[in-house]
């Protein structure tokens, strides 16, 4: 009787593999644990929305550099960007943010930068960093004076992949402002940078 109970255990024993196997095989099962580097295909599309503190770096008049009297941390931005995946990798797309910086006496700087971006993903499971090269237009604003001209800027964010249709992360930009004028000793070249938290729809 002893004998046959260790018989019945023993084919118990190697008969799980099988049965977790088989479970495993369930149509029902969500296959969304099956990750690829080619998770994203041609004609993937996200928006992005966004909220961030903004901060002077630096600003220069030559080789000279300006005091703005901003007050680190000096203001906040949002921002709303669209992108359009050309492969599981690059992307182009569009974007437009709000940033806006107090100075110390209550004054605000007010800047609106609208153009197209670029850029190129990697994904590690549900870790998807993209780098990104934004350009286009400006407005700034500061008291009674009005600027518009061109910007520059350069981005990192690391996203986790939460679900299918959303992932989370932050991004930093590194934004850069120049502004021109007839007299090339009083162009200035401004520099700023902003840290965004970031909510990605995948569409």
């Amino acid at each position: 009787m002893k004998q046959r109970a260790w018989v019945i255990l023993f084919m118990l024993l190697i008969s799980l593999p099988v049965m977790l196997s088989a479970q495993d095989s369930n149509p029902d099962v969500d296959d969304w644990e099956d990750f690829r580097t080619d998770l994203y295909v041609r004609g993937d599309q996200t928006v992005i929305i966004s909220a961030a503190t903004a901060f002077e770096l630096f600003f220069l008049n030559g080789s000279e550099k300006l005091n703005m009297n901003f007050n680190p941390p000096v203001g906040g931005a949002g921002s709303f960007s669209y992108n359009y995946y050309l492969s599981s990798n690059f992307f182009l797309g569009g974007e437009i943010a709000v940033q806006f910086m107090p100075s110390i006496r209550g004054d605000t700087l007010f800047t609106v930068p609208l153009g197209i971006r670029a850029g190129y993903q990697f994904v590690l499971g549900k870790i998807e960093i993209p780098l990104s090269l934004g350009f286009g237009m400006t407005w700034a604003r500061f008291l009674n004076l009005g600027y518009y001209g061109i910007y520059g800027r350069g981005g990192l964010g690391i996203y986790y992949r939460a679900t299918t249709s959303w992932s989370f992360g932050i991004t930093t930009n590194w934004y850069y402002y120049p502004q021109w004028t007839n007299d090339r000793e009083r162009n200035v070249h401004g520099n700023m940078l902003d840290l965004l938290l970031s909510a990605r729809y995948h569409f």
